[in-house]
């Protein structure tokens, strides 16, 4: 994992069946756009997280693309539905090819 970059995510412990819980996710990213210089005049490479995803047991929940204009550190906040206990499985996708994950399960109770 890049240095400083670092997922966090919120999900209930549980849930009932068919409940939608609200998910909160928020991943620490400096988000450059390749427009600003550093110290010595040089452009900063582009960096970004391009796209989001989030998953339960293999099913996609969210899909997001996301353009050079977001914020540094993006925070998304959702709402999905609990048919089943299972896992979600949250991606983010950085322009210089890395990928970082996490997931969390949630029981049906």
């Amino acid at each position: 994992m890049a240095s400083g970059v670092k997922p966090r995510v919120k999900v209930p412990k549980s849930a009932a069946a068919g409940e939608a819980v609200t998910i909160k996710t928020l991943i620490s990213h400096k988000m450059e756009s390749g427009q600003r210089k550093d110290k010595e005049g040089n452009l900063i490479p582009r960096s970004i997280i391009n796209r989001f995803t989030c998953e339960f047991n293999g099913e996609t929940v969210v899909d997001v693309a996301m353009e050079p204009a977001i914020s540094t550190n993006p925070y998304f906040e959702f709402d999905a539905a609990v048919p089943e206990a299972g896992e979600f499985v949250f991606t983010w996708y950085d322009d210089d090819g890395s990928v970082y994950d996490t997931k969390k399960k949630i029981a049906i109770g």
